[in-house]
């Protein structure tokens, strides 16, 4: 995982006889604390599952999708342009509806051992004692990095208190998270789509001191969850798999590597100027095919 905490909480739970799947989940509430900036349960998932005894592949996806009302000028200023990007992130406007709790729950129903509520008290304990901020969050709260935190109260307090800049090193609680993860775990994700903590998430996101959204309780209610099929390809002796969309990692990958299939790259050495002229330009030609043909 992307924090040692999170790998801890992941081996916790392998050693209590628990599944991949239960620790993932463990990592997965973990990083919602310690690496906020780069997932949690404010957004999506995808997840590939193999499953050794059956000897079956299966992914999970829990994307993020658009509120019911989005239209396609959603992100258009009053003349019709585009907006810049970091005005169109910052705020409400650009919430979706968050699919990783769906997607987790699914993938337990189906593979966990351990019970649901278990898997959450690494992430619990910390958020209520404190963790150790990392030198990764404290480097990316740093260099105006993302201009949007100080425009949005509450976020800028929690990693600007009183005005200074959590730093690495330092004891960071979240006793807020703390409480919807015990909430979570008790009354399972249904809390989370339909319950109180529904609620506070609409209301937070239609009310936005900065582009208030489009997020509605319904929007929440309806979201699904999707069991799919990966997508795998061949390239030389090995069969590769991938997510499927609506994801583009999986094809874009394999497409990349079929390009390369007919090119003897055994002979370059790594990072050398032919190996990466190749890899660049099979790159360039998936690139410009996902953006055609893959795309929302």
């Amino acid at each position: 995982s992307a924090n040692p905490y999170a790998t801890k909480a992941g081996l916790a739970m392998l050693e209590k006889g628990g599944s991949a799947v239960d620790a993932v989940i463990a990592a997965q509430m973990v990083l919602t604390l310690v690496e906020p900036q780069s997932s949690g349960i404010g957004g999506g998932t995808f997840m590939l599952h193999w499953h050794e005894k059956n000897k079956k592949l299966t992914s999970f996806d829990g994307r993020e999708t658009a509120p019911q009302a989005a239209t396609s000028d959603l992100f258009l200023d009053k003349n019709g342009q585009p907006l810049h990007w970091i005005d169109a992130v910052v705020g409400g406007k650009s919430v979706g509806v968050p699919g990783l709790l769906a997607s987790l729950k699914m993938s337990h129903e189906k593979f966990g051992k351990l019970p649901w509520s278990e898997l959450f008290v690494p992430a619990i304990t910390l958020a209520e004692q404190g963790f150790v901020v990392s030198p990764r969050l404290d480097k990316l709260l740093g260099a105006n990095y993302n201009p949007g935190i100080h425009k949005l109260p509450e976020i800028n307090e929690y990693f600007f208190p009183n005005g200074k800049k959590i730093q690495a090193g330092d004891i960071l609680k979240n006793p807020k998270l703390a409480k919807s993860l015990r909430s979570i775990a008790k009354e399972g994700v249904s809390v989370f789509y339909q319950g109180w903590l529904a609620k506070s998430i609409v209301q937070k996101v239609q009310s936005a001191v900065i582009s208030p959204g489009l997020l509605s309780l319904e929007d929440m209610a309806s979201y699904k969850a999707i069991e799919r099929p990966a997508v795998c390809g061949d390239y030389h002796q090995y069969k590769l798999c991938g997510m499927a969309p609506p994801s583009s990692g999986g094809i874009a990958v394999i497409q990349i590597l079929a390009q390369l299939e007919s090119f003897n790259m055994a002979q370059y050495q790594a990072n050398s100027l032919q190996a990466i002229h190749l890899l660049a330009q099979s790159s360039r030609l998936a690139f410009a095919d996902r953006n055609k043909y893959i795309a929302d």
